[in-house]
């Protein structure tokens, strides 16, 4: 088996360092020695050799040192150049040896220098490829021939006047003999460059330079030791040539890359037929221009030209055949093609480097919509659409790469009736080579039913199928494209928007009215959103924005949606009558995130997750932007959920009750029933924050009916000891719209023995939103029961008075927003003053909340305000005190009296 470079793929022979290093002493010495030899310095006999002693043992070190490195084939050129290098710095060495002698007849200086001539020429050689794939044509040994021969027949013109001063042997051997091997060598320079595989070739043609350079020493030689002249140009430049001669064998050295040898056919290049041509020309018009000039033609001259001549038609010839050949195969490659495009369902199409179609065959109506007549010397871009212009360019921009991995692309093109075809671009390729003056083959195919199937399908995969947004799918790939922008610097957000009362919505009105109410809100986040953001539909009541700007622009926008969704209107009337719905209110909480380099979406989203829920549990229908401090509030929201259905089934709430008195009775009449959660680690957890959490979540009728039993099993014990008065229970609209108020209500009183008319049902005002007949059943059954009805916290939302008489209502309590600043602001003692007179016109009595400063109680005394709670008549206490606070309470907390008692509640 023939030895190969397998195992030195990626081997150095001589590193950037070493040749660098060694070119720097080449010009250094080549400096020197011209200096020495224009100034004719007589040590020139001495220095100049040594120089070139120097510089050759150098290079044959380095060539040696690297040839080490490719054992076997792949290193013996260049161990023979090492050889070659270290004979020529032998033959300096002996000429140092030998400072006076006689430069016209030569000596043993050199045949060193003779010697080193085969050694070169066994370099390349040993370049070429083994035997057994070695393939050199009778066109490259024509090319070497005629390269060979001109160069000799140049020499001999060159050299005619030295040679007709020969006056010996001696002289006459080196006369002649020093160009014969300069044209030698460049000839078998030149066969190496165009039998060498492509990967050695660039190797090859630093080698063929080194060897013209060798030729040019041999000439310079000859000219220097023949001439006549003292003058020392002939020597410089056969020095100067002797280092170009080291500097670039190093360089092929350096260049040869063995272990990438390709395998397969060889393309001869077309430079070596060139140089071999013009080197025969530039012979034969120097022998003709002699003859034109009275120079005497040499019987070896005339042989030479004529060997010139027959070998330059032999060459045509060949040229000649290979063209003949090269059509034949052109022909016929051409008629397979043409019967290949005609055959397929594709239209291929020609174009120039301007981008002109040039040609085009195929069903170019059937695909195209237009005759070749149209295409024919049209530019392409300007039949495609404005946004698809770029198509030609992304193509070649594909095959300038390499491969076209882009392929295949699709554009849209206008057909001849002016509608818009999808084109696709199945195959390219260039029409010559690589260069950018190229044309561009394409291979265009209608795919227009293709593409409209599959941007149905997109549309189905992206699309959410109620409110026609994109989905979650679309909105994590709108999400991507936004991270992989903001790696480039530009920002984006992400806003999740979450609907408050959706629930009430769907269980109330229907999932036909919760359906209606998804796309009003899809209507409205796409009004609200700029043409740049992306809205989409994640599921259930949950939407999301990728908003293409910065956290301030998208707060912007987060705050306008929620002002825009925070809306009380009727649900799930009937076609006929759309306004006989019940009457409920829908807002939006909106969580904010910054789309952040470097944090994947799934990250993002969790950010804005957690600000949503953060807005939840804050009171809803508000905006929070992501930040640090989030994630100890959704670590407390997560525990409080996950513990409070444990908290209400194993009994660890707790109740306390706050006194009611009235003003003209001076003692209390009553107490409203508190519930507390003392949690286990969190600690004291507001009613505001539990409460909240189990409307949700969907426990507030589960908390409700424990409250409802609790309370009334305490009271009743507080009502067995004489004490008779009235208990306050709030209850949740949630637990009227749950249809099972009337029944938890009536089983807690049997199962305490409580009087139905000493139980207050206390309901928010948001009842008033809500003019379902359902609704105003249950309180009116409540009512027949015996309970008081009472309206909690009136005038803190929307209050409805037109609806209020319409209610089966016996109490107003006044919220303790509009008891805080009473003391101090005339016109909201005169809403109080209206709300006071509004109750005793409907008969109504009129609870003022929050009463805390003595200020506050006057005022409220002179408005006409019989019942009054709060911290100035008594904080709220366990069921266990209440006996002590009842019996103790202090009348003088009320003032002076005055007036007559009212009908207590």
């Amino acid at each position: 088996m023939p030895e190969t470079a397998t195992g030195s793929a990626g081997a150095r022979l001589v590193g950037p360092g070493a040749v660098v290093a060694v070119l720097s002493l080449l010009v250094l010495l080549g400096s020197g020695t011209t200096a020495l030899q224009l100034t004719a310095a007589p040590e020139s006999a001495v220095l100049v050799p040594a120089a070139l002693a120097l510089a050759s043992g150098t290079g044959a070190a380095v060539l040696a040192r690297g040839a080490a490195r490719l054992p076997g084939r792949p290193g013996r050129p260049w161990r023979a150049m090492s050889l070659a290098a270290g004979l020529l710095a032998l033959g300096q060495v002996l000429a140092v040896a030998r400072p006076h002698r006689d430069l016209s007849t030569g000596g043993i200086e050199d045949l060193p220098t003779l010697l080193a001539v085969p050694v070169a020429v066994a370099v390349a050689v040993l370049l070429l490829p083994p035997r057994a794939g070695r393939r050199v044509g009778s066109r490259v040994l024509l090319d070497g021939a005629l390269l060979t021969v001109g160069v000799a027949v140049l020499g001999s013109v060159v050299l005619d006047e030295l040679l007709a001063r020969i006056a010996g042997p001696g002289q006459g051997l080196i006369a002649a003999g020093y160009p014969l091997v300069g044209a030698v060598l460049c000839g078998v320079g030149l066969v190496t460059v165009t039998a060498v595989p492509e990967a050695r070739r660039r190797s090859a043609t630093w080698l063929l330079a080194s060897f013209v350079a060798m030729a040019t020493v041999a000439l310079g030689g000859a000219l220097g030791r023949t001439s006549a002249t003292d003058g020392p140009l002939w020597d410089v430049v056969t020095v100067l040539a002797w280092f170009t001669m080291l500097g670039t064998g190093l360089c092929a050295a350096a260049a040869d890359r063995p272990g990438e040898l390709p395998a397969g056919r060889r393309a001869l290049p077309l430079r070596g037929a060139v140089l071999a041509c013009g080197t025969s020309t530039a012979a034969l018009l120097a022998v003709t221009a002699g003859v034109i000039t009275g120079r005497p033609v040499t019987a070896p001259e005339a042989a030479a030209a004529a060997v010139l001549l027959l070998l330059t038609s032999a060459r045509t010839l060949s040229w000649a055949l290979d063209a003949a050949r090269l059509t034949r195969r052109l022909e016929r490659t051409e008629g397979w093609f043409r019967a290949l495009v005609h055959s397929g369902d594709a239209v291929t199409v020609v174009l120039d480097a301007a981008g002109r179609v040039t040609s085009v065959s195929g069903p170019v109506a059937d695909q195209l919509g237009r005759t070749e007549e149209d295409l024919l010397g049209a530019a392409l871009v300007t039949l495609l659409h404005a946004d698809d212009r770029d198509l030609v360019e992304r193509v070649a921009a594909a095959l300038r790469d390499g491969a076209p991995d882009g392929l295949p692309a699709t554009g849209r093109l206008r057909s001849a009736d002016g509608g818009w075809r999808d084109v696709e671009v199945s195959g390219a390729a260039r029409t010559g080579s690589r260069r950018s003056d190229d044309g561009l083959v394409l291979h265009l195919r209608d795919v227009t039913e293709r593409r409209a199937g599959q941007r149905e399908l997109e549309r189905l995969a992206y699309t959410d199928s109620l409110t026609g947004l994109p989905n979650r799918a679309r909105f994590m790939a709108a999400l991507e494209g936004a991270l992989d922008r903001a790696a480039r610097g530009r920002r984006a957000c992400v806003l999740l928007v979450d609907l408050d009362g959706f629930k009430a919505v769907n269980d109330v009105a229907g999932h036909d009215a919760g359906d209606r109410l998804l796309c009003e809100v899809a209507d409205a986040l796409r009004a609200e959103a700029r043409s740049g953001d992306l809205v989409a539909r994640l599921g259930g009541d949950e939407f999301a924005l990728v908003v293409d700007a910065g956290p301030d622009e998208a707060m912007a926008l987060a705050e306008r949606l929620v002002a825009t969704l925070d809306r009380t209107r009727r649900h799930g009337g009937t076609p006929g009558d759309p306004e006989s719905g019940p009457l409920l209110r829908v807002s939006a909480s909106v969580g904010l995130a910054e789309v952040v380099a470097g944090i994947d979406a799934s990250a993002t989203v969790r950010e804005a997750d957690l600000a949503l829920r953060t807005v939840k549990a804050q009171g809803k229908n508000g905006v929070r932007a992501s930040g640090e401090g989030l994630v100890e509030e959704s670590a407390r929201r997560s525990r409080l959920a996950r513990d409070l259905p444990g908290a209400i089934t194993e009994g660890r709430l707790r109740l306390v009750h706050q006194p009611v008195v009235g003003v003209a009775e001076r003692r209390v009449i009553g107490v409203e029933a508190l519930v507390r959660w003392d949690h286990p680690v969190l600690g004291p957890v507001s009613p505001e924050e539990f409460i909240g959490l189990a409307e949700d979540d969907g426990l507030i009728v589960p908390l409700q009916r424990w409250v409802l039993e609790t309370a009334t099993a305490e009271h009743a014990r507080l009502v067995a000891t004489g004490r008779e008065l009235k208990l306050g229970v709030n209850i949740s609209v949630r637990h009227l719209q749950a249809r099972c108020l009337v029944q938890d209500v009536v089983r807690a009183l049997e199962r305490s023995g409580l009087p139905a008319r000493l139980l207050m049902i206390e309901v928010t005002e948001s009842v008033l939103m809500d003019d379902d007949e359902r609704l105003l059943a249950e309180l009116a059954e409540l009512s027949a029961l015996g309970c008081v009805v009472s309206l909690d916290d009136f005038g803190k939302g929307y209050s409805s008075l037109a609806y209020l008489a319409r209610l089966p209502v016996d109490v107003l309590k006044l919220d303790r927003g509009f008891v805080s600043g009473i003391d101090t602001d005339p016109r909201g003692a005169a809403l109080v003053g209206s709300v006071v007179d509004l109750g005793r016109t409907l008969g109504m009595d009129v609870v003022a909340e929050g009463v805390e400063t003595a200020a506050q109680r006057e005022v409220l005394v002179g408005l006409g305000c019989t019942f009054l709670q709060g911290w100035l008549t008594g904080r709220p206490v366990p069921a266990a005190d209440l006996p002590g606070v009842v019996d103790g309470f202090d009348p003088g907390l009320l003032g002076h009296p005055s007036g007559e008692p009212l009908r207590v509640p």
